[in-house]
């Protein structure tokens, strides 16, 4: 940083504060209200299961409010990548309420979804509406989107370090500065404190056991980072696959999700598979000291993908754990060690492979499980990164740095034994 850059940025640094105070308090206020009534909606469900019989009407006021009014914010998190990379118009204000009902809905009536879309879409939207109120360039348009997402993953899961890097990470460090990397985490922070001060309690997990390293466990944190690299591969490819199926056959978008609620009802009340509905944050607890069952991660991806491919709203990162817990919990029986270790490291390893982040969630990983567990977690996420191919659950997300030089490399090796 040049000292004409320098004093730019210091004469600017007071605005940005007070964005950054403002963001963060206005979408930790808003996944705040969201968590609160995410359990809300979770416990009516549970206290009334034969309310997941009334999927398909919950799909259709999800299908026809996107239809009417939300056509320009119904690609999600896409669109605040697409946005960052290529600025174009402002993100409506409507993208945080349509994201927030449509989600609330979707897990109401038992669809298996998450919720880090909801809460990053709406900090997304809530941080867009400055670009106006402040008139700012669509460079400094980049960083509000930024502050956006780091405000809304920090708050909803409670890990304000990780959600500041995974804003910088997934948007692959392209056009970040010093600038927007410390105001990304001023608003991590400020929307975590936020929902602190709402007095919101997050989800609390552990590893009591941590063994040390040497050359099995080394060994075993690789395998488990393989397998949580191909789980996320079939997650994402399973979420796309589905998405693409619905549209093809079913021209009328509202009657997606109608036609999937009445798929997704038989087969979870009608199979007795409800554990895999809504975020499914019990099996994960569980899995931290109960063997899960081989198929718990399958079954997840099956029907999380199932569920936003028909058009229900929510996130993937929460059914994300669900598929890394349970899988590294099943593999308990097989890998001689300690069943919460394999189990927190299936979580981040997953979701660092799903999203291209090893960094942000290996950092996720020690903010939630503690420092000593710290070795096998950013081995299992890199490993997971490595080996979940080169789509992930956004389509949008431009992938480079190591993990596109590798499959670079692999592609002309093909194309050169053509």
């Amino acid at each position: 940083m040049t000292s004409q850059n320098t004093k730019q940025f210091l004469l600017s640094l007071p605005k940005w504060i007070l964005i950054c105070a403002l963001i963060g308090i206005l979408s930790g206020s808003a996944s705040a209200f969201f968590l609160v009534s995410l359990e809300w909606v979770t416990q009516f469900r549970i206290q009334h299961d034969w309310i997941i019989w009334l999927l398909p009407f919950g799909g259709l006021l999800v299908g026809l409010s996107y239809y009417y009014w939300g056509e320009s914010v119904v690609k999600g998190n896409n669109l605040l990548l697409e946005e960052y990379e290529k600025p174009k118009k402002v993100i409506p204000f409507k993208m945080a309420p349509l994201v927030l009902l449509g989600t609330l809905l979707t897990h109401l009536f038992g669809g298996s979804a998450g919720r880090e879309g909801t809460a990053v879409q709406m900090g997304g939207a809530i941080a867009d509406q400055f670009t106006k109120i402040f008139n700012l360039d669509n460079a400094e348009r980049r960083i509000l989107i930024i502050l956006g997402i780091s405000a809304g993953f920090a708050s909803v899961f409670g890990t304000p370090l990780a959600g500041a890097v995974f804003a910088l990470e997934v948007l692959y460090f392209s056009k970040i500065n010093f600038k927007s990397a410390l105001l990304s985490f001023v608003v991590a922070y400020t929307a975590y404190f936020t929902v602190e001060f709402w007095k919101i309690k997050h989800t609390h997990y552990s590893i009591p056991v941590v063994l040390e390293l040497n050359f099995d466990t080394i060994f075993y944190t690789i395998l488990l980072g393989l397998l949580s690299g191909f789980a996320a591969l079939l997650f994402s490819r399973s979420t796309h696959f589905w998405g693409s199926l619905f549209s093809k056959n079913i021209k009328y978008p509202p009657l997606r999700p109608v036609i999937g609620g009445v798929v997704l009802a038989a087969a979870i009340a009608g199979l007795g598979f409800t554990k895999f509905s809504g975020l499914g944050v019990p099996v994960i607890v569980d899995s931290f000291s109960n063997p899960s069952e081989w198929y718990d991660f399958l079954l997840k991806i099956l029907f999380t993908g199932f569920t936003l491919g028909a058009g229900f709203k929510g996130g993937e990162v929460t059914p994300l754990f669900f598929v890394g817990a349970t899988l590294g919990s099943a593999l308990s029986i097989f890998i001689p060690m300690p069943i919460a270790l394999l189990a927190g490291v299936g979580f981040v390893s997953v979701f660092s492979g799903a999203t291209h982040t090893p960094i942000a969630c290996t950092i996720m990983g020690m903010e939630l499980f503690g420092i000593q567990p710290g070795i096998f977690i950013a081995l299992g996420c890199t490993i997971a990164y490595f080996s979940s191919g080169s789509v992930g659950i956004y389509k949008s997300q431009i992938v480079k740095g190591a993990k596109y030089k590798l499959y670079q490399r692999f592609q002309k090796k093909e194309l050169q034994n053509l």
